[in-house]
């Protein structure tokens, strides 16, 4: 028992708050590297300036920095297929590193003409998942919205039998009421 209590102690104490790492990065020369693919998700005071000096973007490939990955993967400055791969970076999103990835030789018998139609081969598949991610995104979108109106729907279907069973208990009520009046003043009975 006293095993437990103690591993707990030091789990909790071992936990980094965010007060600490922003301490952590304070003061001192210390180098501190952060990695995050949602930097717009980052709480301010941690991404300021004094806190983090350099941001570095790494974006998706280029034709450009395809041309210098295949230069040195491949030891090609051209190629019949550059025309197709640059489309195809326009119209896709890959890394850098997929794109050295796909380029980089996996065997003695894999040439230059092989490896860039690989990469071509794995452009228009990130390019068609794109696009059916995309659609996938539209359609729960279209569906979330379908399930919006249905429910706004119900409620002022909702709202229409409450306002019915009102007026109508209402009536009850006035009818009720005047069915006393008559009991208690019979000569007011028609």
């Amino acid at each position: 028992m006293k095993k437990v209590k103690k591993m707990e102690e030091n789990k909790s104490s071992s936990q980094v708050t965010f007060s600490g790492l922003l301490w952590s990065a304070c003061g001192g020369e210390r180098l501190i590297v952060f990695t995050t693919n949602y930097v717009e998700d980052l709480d301010p005071a941690l991404i300021r300036r004094g806190m983090m000096d350099k941001h570095i973007e790494l974006s998706y490939c280029g034709f450009q920095a395809f041309k210098e990955v295949a230069k040195i993967y491949l030891n090609i400055n051209s190629h019949d297929s550059f025309d197709k791969v640059g489309n195809l970076l326009e119209e896709t999103k890959m890394t850098p590193a997929d794109v050295a990835e796909n380029l980089i030789p996996k065997s003695t018998e894999e040439g230059a003409d092989f490896c860039v139609e690989r990469l071509i081969k794995a452009l228009e598949q990130a390019k068609v998942d794109a696009r059916l991610k995309a659609e996938k995104k539209e359609s729960l979108k279209a569906e979330k919205e379908e399930r919006k109106k249905q429910k706004q729907m119900q409620n002022n279907t909702d709202s229409e039998v409450k306002s019915t069973e009102t007026v109508t208990a209402d009536k009850v009520k006035e009818n009720n009421d005047s069915e006393v009046k008559c009991a208690e003043k019979p000569w007011l009975t028609r």
